[in-house]
């Protein structure tokens, strides 16, 4: 399954943003799903995760309140509803799809995925 994300930008600190993340095929349906941020030499960050029915949902410690992920998968795409940003949030958001258990494991790591987006830039200003 090929993954297309969008919606990053450059908003100021204290901004919202969508992102969102369409996929090719119905494989999407009984994934679950993700996004993870990267910013230049840093190693892939965990953001936020959702089961294949939306039913359950994970999120880093440092978006939680602030983040919302969702899914719709009548349309085959799931979004990052972000909120009170912050310029450490700063980052490109990259989504993914992964196996059913991908979510529920106790520590959510960047293994296991069965497909990875190319990436949107979200730039937060102070």
């Amino acid at each position: 399954v090929q993954l297309q994300a969008s919606g990053g930008g450059l908003v100021q600190a204290g901004g919202s943003l969508r992102l969102s993340c369409t996929a090719s095929d119905d494989t999407f349906t009984n994934h679950a799903a993700g996004w993870f941020r990267q910013t230049p030499g840093k190693e892939r960050e965990f953001v936020a995760g959702i089961s294949w029915s939306g039913d359950t949902t994970r999120y880093a410690d440092s978006v939680k309140g602030r983040f919302t992920i969702s899914r719709d998968n009548a349309k085959r795409t799931m979004y990052l509803q972000m909120t009170d940003l912050k310029p450490e949030d700063t980052a490109t958001y990259i989504c993914l799809v992964a196996p059913p258990w991908w979510v529920l494991s106790d520590t959510i790591r960047p293994t296991g995925v069965d497909s990875w987006g190319q990436g949107t830039l979200v730039t937060v200003s102070s």
